[in-house]
């Protein structure tokens, strides 16, 4: 069966605008342009588009989508299966913070005791969930999956009191960051406080801490788009001026 791009639209529950967007950067093109100048897509590129929108429901960047789909090797089935797996995954993350509230609420109640430990677990497996399909890719290619298994672990096995002092910690690294972005100066002395509040919260997700990949993470903040967005929020040119700023600290680069 064919579509045309305002049947297809409606049948996948996008804007024209977004299919339009789709063909503009070599993501989704149709099968043929008919004699009155429209858009015809086939079953390959509804199928195509199935796929493209399963990648964004987990979170994939739609240049990292175009890489994937584009690759000599890309297999459907495989890529289906995975996105089986981690909507599972993503399920069960589901049921564990409404198992969470659940219990929460029946210890407000009086019916249950419920432990500190179990307050927070299903935030902190919230988290990881989150990174995963944010970063698991990225971290994966630069420092391995033995590394992200360790960093993962070490969040479920975090404390009330660090879970709490780590969130401290990224919002004092943030605006400390928007103070020193005020001097211009990577080198200087608030610049270096929030280099060194950045490796304190880095301590408490990485198995253990190195210059070299303190460093390696900082220039993937300039790198990888997510993570510019992230820091120019604070301010723009927030992602370039950290990266700066830990590269001074790491000793990657003077002052």
């Amino acid at each position: 069966m064919e579509y045309t791009i305002q049947k297809l639209a409606r049948l996948a529950g996008v804007s024209t605008r977004t299919l339009r967007y789709y063909d503009e950067i070599g993501l989704l093109k149709p099968a043929r342009i008919n004699s009155s100048g429209y858009r015809i897509y086939g079953q390959n590129e509804v199928n195509l588009l199935q796929q493209i929108m399963f990648y964004r429901e987990l979170g994939a960047q739609l240049e990292t989508i175009k890489e994937i789909i584009n690759d000599p090797n890309f297999d459907r089935l495989e890529a289906l299966q995975e996105h089986l797996e981690k909507l599972i995954e993503k399920r069960k993350q589901i049921d564990l913070l409404i198992e969470n509230v659940k219990k929460t609420i029946l210890h407000e109640e009086g019916r249950i005791q419920m432990s500190d430990k179990e307050k927070f677990e299903g935030f902190k497996r919230k988290l990881v969930e989150e990174n995963e399909a944010k970063y698991g890719e990225e971290v994966r290619k630069r420092w391995g999956e033995e590394a992200l298994k360790a960093s993962n672990q070490k969040v479920l096995n975090m404390s009330r009191e660090d879970y709490e002092k780590a969130t401290k910690l990224a919002e004092e690294v943030n605006n400390t960051l928007a103070e020193a972005m005020e001097t211009g100066d990577p080198g200087s002395e608030i610049a270096q406080k929030c280099a060194d509040l950045h490796k304190q919260w880095l301590i408490y997700f990485w198995k253990e801490y190195s210059k070299e990949a303190h460093a390696g993470l900082a220039q993937m903040y300039v790198d990888d788009e997510r993570f510019k967005a992230y820091y120019d929020k604070i301010k723009p040119g927030a992602a370039e001026f950290l990266r700066d700023v830990i590269h001074i600290y790491t000793g990657q680069k003077q002052s």
